[in-house]
């Protein structure tokens, strides 16, 4: 809206004109694409963590009800661990999340770059 028509012209690459109707084409293509890919990057990334704690706490639990009084420890240390790890992830994927909307949001409003 702040651009008009100007917005356009992120869409027309500097290349031959025999090769700007398919190029025009694929730049429409990537700027539609990019939600889609931060969103399924974001939630592949929150599940694989959910997923590994899941599989650790199973594992940890098998430890405590097998084993004796070292394997409760044990079993508590390694499920510690992996939820600190969790959380560091946390906040880099909170990080790189956030960068990228404002990557693509500067695309929006900057268009001469």
């Amino acid at each position: 809206m702040n651009n008009n028509v100007n917005f356009f012209k992120v869409f027309i690459p500097q290349s031959p004109l025999l090769m700007l109707p398919l190029l025009i084409i694929i730049e429409i293509f990537s700027y539609i694409i990019r939600m889609f890919s931060l969103a399924i990057r974001l939630s592949a990334n929150i599940m694989a963590g959910h997923t590994l704690i899941h599989i650790v706490a199973t594992f940890a639990g098998t430890l405590v009800f097998v084993g004796g009084p070292m394997m409760h420890i044990s079993g508590a240390l390694l499920i510690c661990v992996i939820m600190i790890l969790e959380f560091c992830d946390a906040f880099l994927q909170a990080y790189v999340f956030l960068i990228l909307i404002l990557i693509y949001l500067n695309d929006v409003y900057n268009i001469n770059h």
